[in-house]
């Protein structure tokens, strides 16, 4: 069964706009969830998190004040809207969920369950 979903990657130009979706199937419960990327030959990095109860949020700093993580807990759907974007931001990005109580880590080894990714590609 598949339990995460994302969606909304594509191509686009550096200091433009792109918003993810990530579809969480309504079985699948979790202590966080979090949005992570994986350029060519680099390891996978944590990009914003997010507890389910308490919202404890975590972003890279590589991202604050560019990219903001949101739910629509009646959609069950995670989003994550990125501006300004540049051409590091290229990747695939992935949404993944776990269960450990770790304050919203992003760190992924802490992650148990994760969607099949969405490439993103920032060029001009």
């Amino acid at each position: 069964q598949v339990q995460l979903v994302e969606s909304g990657g594509g191509l686009v130009q550096p200091g433009k706009s792109l918003k993810l979706s990530c579809a969480v199937s309504e079985s699948l419960g979790y202590y966080a969830i979090a949005w992570f990327r994986q350029a060519p030959g680099k390891e996978r990095e944590g990009v914003s998190s997010i507890t389910d109860i308490y919202e404890i949020r975590r972003s890279a700093d590589s991202v604050k004040g560019r990219f903001t993580l949101s739910r629509d807990k009646a959609k069950n759907t995670v989003y994550l809207q990125m501006n300004s974007l540049k051409p590091e931001d290229t990747g695939i990005y992935y949404c993944a969920t776990t269960t450990r109580a770790t304050l919203a880590t992003l760190n992924p080894g802490e992650y148990t369950t994760w969607g099949q990714g969405t490439q993103v590609t920032v060029s001009s």
